[in-house]
């Protein structure tokens, strides 16, 4: 007779896995956290080593809240005083094991048209040219509409065929029924892009709610 592998032994193992992995996250960002390069320009970039996981999301998406929050540092990454003008990818050393990269926040309505432009081209040559970068991690606000530069980024990701997780930010502004019909309609936008991860994550930075979640997602990608 062959094995059952759907009753509670199954169960029981994909709860174990999953505790494993929470606790992997758990400990990769319990590591010390350190800014170490900031680049404005390609060839400025630092050369290709650990894995990499960059995280890109609108101005003012809560992107810098949220790799606080991952990292336990409240002020690791710091938002800019004029949203929408920083051009520079910073870098940051996770536990010598995974390097975080902050990009610049798009689609900030006064950015001068010239550096929305630069934004993409910049991004485009970045996200598609480097080979240590394992996923973007793209933050959307639960609060409000997709905007069409949300729309133009993930146009951008999946031609440059890079891994993409969408991450719903201010979860804790959003009522129970409408928080649902985000979640769907995420899943929904999901299923429409060729480089889009499947799971859909839901986070707050101001309650912790989904942030082991995602350190759990993030540490499976993460030297060993």
């Amino acid at each position: 007779m062959a094995d059952d592998t759907s009753g509670p032994d199954r169960r029981t193992s994909a709860a174990e896995e999953e505790l494993a992995a929470l606790e992997a996250g758990r400990l990769l960002f319990a590591a010390n956290c350190e800014f170490f390069f900031g680049a404005q320009k390609l060839e400025q970039l630092p050369a290709p080593g650990r894995p990499e996981v960059a995280f890109a999301g609108r101005s003012n998406v809560g992107k810098s809240s949220l790799v606080n929050a991952l990292t336990g540092r409240h002020g690791l990454a710091r938002s800019s005083h004029q949203p929408g003008r920083t051009r520079q990818l910073n870098f940051f050393n996770l536990g010598n094991r995974l390097d975080l990269v902050d990009m610049p926040g798009y689609g900030y309505a006064e950015a001068a048209k010239s550096i929305k432009e630069d934004w993409q081209d910049m991004m485009f040559a970045y996200l598609r040219g480097r080979a240590t970068l394992r996923r973007v991690v793209l933050l959307l606000d639960a609060r409000i509409e997709f905007k069409p530069s949300d729309h133009d980024v993930m146009d951008l990701l999946d031609r440059a065929a890079v891994t993409y997780q969408m991450v719903l930010t201010k979860i804790d502004a959003v009522k129970p029924a409408a928080l649902a019909r985000k979640r769907e309609a995420t899943e929904t936008l999901v299923r429409k892009h060729a480089a889009a991860f499947p799971e859909v994550l839901l986070t707050s930075s101001e309650t912790g709610h989904g942030i082991a979640e995602l350190r759990a997602a993030l540490a499976g990608l993460a030297d060993e």
